[in-house]
Protein backbone atom coordinates (compact mmCIF):
# COMPACT_ATOMS: atom_id res chain seq x y z
CA UNK A 1 0.00 0.00 0.00
CA UNK A 2 2.82 2.42 0.90
CA UNK A 3 4.67 1.60 -2.33
CA UNK A 4 1.51 2.11 -4.37
CA UNK A 5 0.95 5.52 -2.76
CA UNK A 6 4.59 6.43 -3.34
CA UNK A 7 4.40 5.35 -6.97
CA UNK A 8 1.35 7.57 -7.44
CA UNK A 9 3.20 10.56 -5.98
CA UNK A 10 6.29 9.97 -8.12
CA UNK A 11 4.43 9.23 -11.35
CA UNK A 12 2.27 12.36 -11.01
CA UNK A 13 4.82 14.84 -9.65
CA UNK A 14 7.87 13.55 -11.56
CA UNK A 15 6.00 12.73 -14.78
CA UNK A 16 8.71 14.28 -16.98
CA UNK A 17 11.26 11.73 -15.75
CA UNK A 18 8.79 8.91 -15.14
CA UNK A 19 7.74 8.82 -18.79
CA UNK A 20 11.28 7.98 -20.02
CA UNK A 21 11.96 5.13 -17.60
CA UNK A 22 11.31 1.43 -18.11
CA UNK A 23 9.68 -0.85 -15.54
CA UNK A 24 12.89 -1.89 -13.77
CA UNK A 25 14.13 1.70 -13.56
CA UNK A 26 10.80 2.80 -12.06
CA UNK A 27 11.01 0.03 -9.47
CA UNK A 28 14.53 1.10 -8.47
CA UNK A 29 13.39 4.69 -8.03
CA UNK A 30 10.38 3.70 -5.93
CA UNK A 31 12.61 1.55 -3.70
CA UNK A 32 15.05 4.45 -3.12
CA UNK A 33 12.75 7.50 -3.10
CA UNK A 34 12.44 9.27 0.27
CA UNK A 35 9.98 12.03 1.18
CA UNK A 36 11.13 14.80 3.54
CA UNK A 37 9.22 17.55 5.32
CA UNK A 38 11.11 20.81 5.91
CA UNK A 39 10.01 23.65 8.14
CA UNK A 40 10.11 27.31 7.11
CA UNK A 41 13.74 28.55 6.89
CA UNK A 42 15.14 25.05 7.48
CA UNK A 43 18.36 24.29 5.60
CA UNK A 44 18.14 21.43 3.09
CA UNK A 45 21.86 21.35 2.39
CA UNK A 46 24.69 23.77 3.08
CA UNK A 47 27.55 25.23 1.07
CA UNK A 48 30.68 23.05 1.14
CA UNK A 49 28.77 19.88 2.01
CA UNK A 50 29.29 16.85 -0.21
CA UNK A 51 26.35 16.26 -2.60
CA UNK A 52 24.53 12.99 -2.06
CA UNK A 53 21.00 13.42 -3.39
CA UNK A 54 18.91 14.55 -6.30
CA UNK A 55 16.24 16.75 -4.72
CA UNK A 56 12.76 17.30 -6.14
CA UNK A 57 10.46 19.95 -4.68
CA UNK A 58 6.98 18.44 -4.45
CA UNK A 59 5.21 21.17 -2.48
CA UNK A 60 6.30 24.57 -1.17
CA UNK A 61 9.07 27.00 -2.12
CA UNK A 62 12.86 26.71 -1.94
CA UNK A 63 15.71 29.16 -2.45
CA UNK A 64 19.31 28.48 -3.44
CA UNK A 65 21.63 31.06 -1.92
CA UNK A 66 25.32 31.78 -1.49
CA UNK A 67 27.08 33.62 1.30
CA UNK A 68 28.94 36.69 0.05
CA UNK A 69 31.23 39.34 1.48
CA UNK A 70 30.36 40.31 5.03
CA UNK A 71 28.05 37.33 5.42
CA UNK A 72 25.39 38.81 3.14
CA UNK A 73 23.51 36.14 1.22
CA UNK A 74 22.74 36.29 -2.49
CA UNK A 75 19.75 34.30 -3.69
CA UNK A 76 20.92 32.67 -6.91
CA UNK A 77 17.85 30.64 -7.87
CA UNK A 78 14.25 30.01 -6.86
CA UNK A 79 12.81 26.49 -6.95
CA UNK A 80 9.13 25.79 -7.57
CA UNK A 81 7.18 22.53 -7.75
CA UNK A 82 8.12 20.35 -9.55
CA UNK A 83 11.78 21.16 -10.15
CA UNK A 84 15.00 19.22 -9.53
CA UNK A 85 18.09 20.62 -7.86
CA UNK A 86 21.19 19.69 -5.90
CA UNK A 87 22.72 17.49 -8.60
CA UNK A 88 25.11 19.86 -10.42
CA UNK A 89 27.80 19.62 -7.74
CA UNK A 90 27.71 15.82 -7.85
CA UNK A 91 28.25 15.76 -11.61
CA UNK A 92 31.08 18.30 -11.17
CA UNK A 93 32.62 16.10 -8.47
CA UNK A 94 32.82 19.01 -6.06
CA UNK A 95 31.13 20.17 -2.83
CA UNK A 96 28.05 22.39 -2.98
CA UNK A 97 28.92 25.98 -3.88
CA UNK A 98 25.58 27.26 -2.57
CA UNK A 99 23.04 26.35 0.09
CA UNK A 100 19.37 25.41 -0.19
CA UNK A 101 16.67 26.43 2.27
CA UNK A 102 12.90 26.32 2.51
CA UNK A 103 11.06 29.63 2.10
CA UNK A 104 8.05 28.01 3.76
CA UNK A 105 7.00 24.57 5.01
CA UNK A 106 7.86 22.32 2.06
CA UNK A 107 7.73 18.69 0.98
CA UNK A 108 10.65 17.29 -0.98
CA UNK A 109 11.66 13.96 -2.42
CA UNK A 110 15.22 12.70 -2.68
CA UNK A 111 17.07 10.04 -4.63
CA UNK A 112 20.70 8.97 -4.06
CA UNK A 113 22.84 10.49 -6.79
CA UNK A 114 24.72 7.21 -7.11
CA UNK A 115 21.45 5.64 -8.32
CA UNK A 116 20.73 8.58 -10.64
CA UNK A 117 24.19 8.29 -12.18
CA UNK A 118 23.74 4.56 -12.75
CA UNK A 119 20.36 5.14 -14.42
CA UNK A 120 21.84 7.86 -16.64
CA UNK A 121 24.64 5.56 -17.81
CA UNK A 122 22.03 3.13 -19.10
CA UNK A 123 19.32 5.48 -20.34
CA UNK A 124 20.26 8.00 -23.03
CA UNK A 125 16.93 9.82 -22.77
CA UNK A 126 17.48 10.39 -19.06
CA UNK A 127 20.98 11.69 -19.80
CA UNK A 128 19.60 14.19 -22.30
CA UNK A 129 16.96 15.24 -19.76
CA UNK A 130 19.66 16.34 -17.30
CA UNK A 131 21.78 17.89 -20.05
CA UNK A 132 18.74 19.99 -21.02
CA UNK A 133 18.08 20.98 -17.39
CA UNK A 134 21.70 21.96 -16.77
CA UNK A 135 21.91 23.90 -20.05
CA UNK A 136 18.70 25.81 -19.34
CA UNK A 137 19.81 26.66 -15.81
CA UNK A 138 23.20 27.85 -17.09
CA UNK A 139 21.48 30.14 -19.61
CA UNK A 140 19.25 31.57 -16.88
CA UNK A 141 22.28 32.13 -14.64
CA UNK A 142 24.17 33.96 -17.40
CA UNK A 143 21.20 36.27 -17.98
CA UNK A 144 20.76 36.93 -14.26
CA UNK A 145 24.46 37.71 -13.84
CA UNK A 146 24.36 40.39 -16.54
CA UNK A 147 21.09 41.85 -15.24
CA UNK A 148 22.24 42.03 -11.62
CA UNK A 149 25.50 43.75 -12.53
CA UNK A 150 24.33 46.17 -15.24
CA UNK A 151 20.80 47.21 -14.31
CA UNK A 152 20.03 50.12 -12.03
CA UNK A 153 18.42 49.50 -8.65
CA UNK A 154 14.86 50.01 -9.89
CA UNK A 155 15.42 47.58 -12.73
CA UNK A 156 16.91 44.94 -10.43
CA UNK A 157 14.06 45.12 -7.95
CA UNK A 158 11.42 45.09 -10.70
CA UNK A 159 13.12 42.04 -12.18
CA UNK A 160 13.11 40.32 -8.77
CA UNK A 161 9.36 40.92 -8.44
CA UNK A 162 8.81 39.53 -11.94
CA UNK A 163 10.95 36.49 -11.13
CA UNK A 164 8.76 35.87 -8.07
CA UNK A 165 5.63 36.25 -10.17
CA UNK A 166 6.88 33.96 -12.93
CA UNK A 167 8.00 31.36 -10.38
CA UNK A 168 5.06 31.31 -7.98
CA UNK A 169 2.23 33.21 -9.65
CA UNK A 170 -0.61 35.16 -8.06
CA UNK A 171 -2.97 34.31 -5.26
CA UNK A 172 -6.69 33.92 -6.04
CA UNK A 173 -7.13 37.71 -6.35
CA UNK A 174 -4.83 37.69 -9.45
CA UNK A 175 -2.82 40.57 -7.96
CA UNK A 176 -1.04 39.43 -4.80
CA UNK A 177 2.21 37.49 -5.22
CA UNK A 178 1.85 33.92 -4.02
CA UNK A 179 4.94 34.24 -1.81
CA UNK A 180 5.63 36.41 1.21
CA UNK A 181 9.13 37.89 1.06
CA UNK A 182 11.05 39.69 3.77
CA UNK A 183 12.81 42.90 2.76
CA UNK A 184 16.12 41.13 3.35
CA UNK A 185 15.22 38.29 0.98
CA UNK A 186 14.06 40.78 -1.66
CA UNK A 187 17.38 42.57 -1.31
CA UNK A 188 19.28 39.28 -1.55
CA UNK A 189 17.39 38.38 -4.71
CA UNK A 190 18.05 41.83 -6.22
CA UNK A 191 21.74 42.20 -5.32
CA UNK A 192 21.26 45.30 -3.17
CA UNK A 193 21.26 46.31 0.46
CA UNK A 194 18.10 45.94 2.53
CA UNK A 195 17.85 49.72 2.94
CA UNK A 196 17.99 50.21 -0.84
CA UNK A 197 15.31 47.55 -1.32
CA UNK A 198 13.05 49.32 1.18
CA UNK A 199 13.53 52.71 -0.51
CA UNK A 200 12.95 51.29 -3.98
CA UNK A 201 9.82 49.44 -2.85
CA UNK A 202 8.52 52.72 -1.43
CA UNK A 203 9.20 54.36 -4.79
CA UNK A 204 7.16 51.68 -6.55
CA UNK A 205 4.34 52.25 -4.05
CA UNK A 206 4.43 56.01 -4.66
CA UNK A 207 4.31 55.36 -8.41
CA UNK A 208 1.22 53.19 -7.83
CA UNK A 209 2.92 50.12 -9.30
CA UNK A 210 2.45 47.97 -6.20
CA UNK A 211 0.88 47.89 -2.75
CA UNK A 212 2.98 46.53 0.12
CA UNK A 213 1.33 45.08 3.23
CA UNK A 214 3.96 43.57 5.48
CA UNK A 215 5.52 40.78 3.43
CA UNK A 216 2.65 40.74 0.93
CA UNK A 217 3.12 42.50 -2.41
CA UNK A 218 0.12 43.30 -4.59
CA UNK A 219 0.96 44.22 -8.17
CA UNK A 220 -1.14 47.05 -9.59
CA UNK A 221 0.64 47.59 -12.91
CA UNK A 222 2.38 44.47 -14.18
CA UNK A 223 3.17 45.85 -17.69
CA UNK A 224 4.94 48.88 -16.20
CA UNK A 225 6.97 46.68 -13.83
CA UNK A 226 7.98 44.40 -16.71
CA UNK A 227 9.08 47.44 -18.71
CA UNK A 228 11.22 48.68 -15.81
CA UNK A 229 12.60 45.19 -15.39
CA UNK A 230 13.49 44.91 -19.08
CA UNK A 231 15.13 48.29 -19.54
CA UNK A 232 16.54 48.68 -16.04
Amino acid sequence: MIKQALEKVISEDMADIWSILDGDEKRRIIDSFTIHNFKKNQIIYAENEEPEYLWCLLKGKVKLFKEGIGGRAQIVRLIRPVQYFGYRAYFAREPYVSSAGAFEASVLGSLPMSLVEDLIRNNMNLAFFFIHELSRNLGDSDTRTVNLTQKHIRGRLAEAIMVLLDSYGYESDSQTLNIYMSREDLANLSNMTTSNAIRTLSGFVNDKLIIVDGRRIKILNEPALRKISKYG
